[in-house]
């Protein structure tokens, strides 16, 4: 668990709004476009039976976690519902500890590169860098030049234009919000294999980028 366990999955798909029967199809349609990482929102209604319902049905075939984690309170009853990740848009040190204590990989959002530090001192796995649209990829290379040996996932913003970018500019993985699952939307048929449908998009970009990549490195 932890950086290994994100990087290998490539994208975690952010969901907002799901409901404990709604999710088994999302996480069905994203699981066969390739999209195993699920990370489901505390803000929504529920959302401790939300990663209940998703946990149970998946197992270990989906890393189902929780996201828009303010406080260790809400960490550790999501981490008590299954959430095996716990993500969060700010930098709280208790929130940090309470991931790492039921060892659950920890990973709260910071901007700046004082605050991204501050973070992995803290005992971060990973840092999402959030909202990453505010500057874009040349951003997020910018701060890996300095900090290389923190790791860092783009989130905010993140779409099939740019996952590639960010990707060459040292993300680890990348966090896709609405532009892969917008459950505001009817989950009909079309709109679930759609879903699958641009999930497959997402992994092949993050794997043409690696590929990219590491055919630069040989030259």
């Amino acid at each position: 668990m932890g950086v290994t366990e994100i990087r290998n999955r490539g994208v975690v798909a952010v969901i907002r709004g799901a409901t404990p029967e709604s999710i088994i199809s999302i996480g069905n349609a994203l699981k066969d476009g390739g999209v195993t990482a699920l990370e489901i929102t505390m803000e929504t209604p529920r959302a401790a039976s939300v990663i209940e319902a998703a946990a149970a049905y998946f197992g270990d075939e989906v890393l189902v976690g929780a996201g828009t984690v303010l406080d260790p309170e809400t960490a550790r009853v999501a981490i008590l519902s299954g959430a095996k990740f716990i993500f969060s848009p700010t930098v709280r040190k208790e929130t940090i500890t309470m991931a790492k204590r039921y060892g659950v990989i920890s990973v709260p959002g910071a901007f700046t590169p004082t605050e991204i530090l501050t973070a992995y001192e803290y005992g971060a796995d990973l840092i999402k860098v959030f909202p990453a649209d505010a500057f874009g990829p040349s951003y997020l290379k910018n701060l890996a030049g300095p900090l290389p040996h923190i790791p860092l996932m783009p989130t905010g913003g993140v779409d099939l234009h740019n996952t590639a970018d960010y990707m060459k500019a040292g993300a680890v993985a990348v966090g896709v919000g609405s532009t892969l699952v917008n459950t505001k939307k009817p989950l009909t048929e079309e709109a679930l294999f759609n879903m699958k449908e641009k999930a497959a998009d997402f992994i092949n970009e993050v794997k043409k980028a690696r590929e990219e990549i590491q055919m630069t490195a040989r030259f």
